[in-house]
């Protein structure tokens, strides 16, 4: 409906314009919106049910006034109860829903710690029978070593006899040849103490 009205306020306009203010205000509206949802229902201006609900009517209304105001208090703190109820539940359910994310992520890092532990003991044996399997053969090569410094010592005294051998066959060689060997000094007791007194 246009603008159009330029008469006078009616009881009938008053009490629509009081009853639409009063919702308005029981419900945490403007007045500026009731103004324009008057205007449209009244066909005159905004402005001009302004002026008559200040200049007029809401001088009668005081005590309904209070009353919107004291519902519109009422119906915000159920809202706010309803919503901080509301959001409770949410955080309860966002909190359960980041628990079961930490105990899934903990059951996991479990499990992959079990992998690691299961590894590292695999790698630990065998370690341990790296580490047995070189002792065997420290013992083997030990024993070997043994072997041949036995066989070395039998060797060194093998070749001192020979070289023993060698030397007094070379001073036999050397005194049949100056004279008649005689058995001391074919088999002298001392061969180099001897020798050095054939020398003189």
């Amino acid at each position: 409906m246009g603008v159009k009205r330029q008469d006078a306020w009616t009881a009938d306009d008053d009490t629509v314009l009081a009853e639409v203010i009063l919702r308005h205000i029981r419900e945490g509206g403007t007045q500026l919106s009731a103004f324009e949802e008057v205007a449209a229902k009244l066909g005159r201006t905004p402005a001009a049910c302004g002026f008559r609900w200040n200049s007029t009517v809401r001088k009668k209304y005081e005590t309904a006034i209070n009353i919107a105001k004291k519902q519109r208090q009422k119906r915000n703190r159920e809202h706010n109860k309803q919503t901080t109820s509301s959001s409770v539940v949410h955080d309860t359910l966002h909190s359960l829903d980041q628990v079961i994310r930490y105990l899934r992520q903990f059951k996991n890092e479990i499990n992959e710690l079990k992998r690691s532990q299961k590894e590292l003991e695999m790698e630990l044996k065998n370690r341990e029978d790296e580490v047995k399997r070189l002792e065997q053969e420290n013992q083997q090569m030990k024993s070997q070593l043994n072997h041949v410094k036995t066989d070395y010592q039998l060797v060194n005294d093998d070749y001192r006899t020979l070289v023993q051998i060698m030397e007094r066959a070379r001073r036999m060689a050397y005194l049949a040849k100056e004279g008649e060997p005689n058995p001391q000094t074919i088999y002298p007791t001392n061969p180099d103490r001897d020798l050095e007194k054939t020398k003189k």
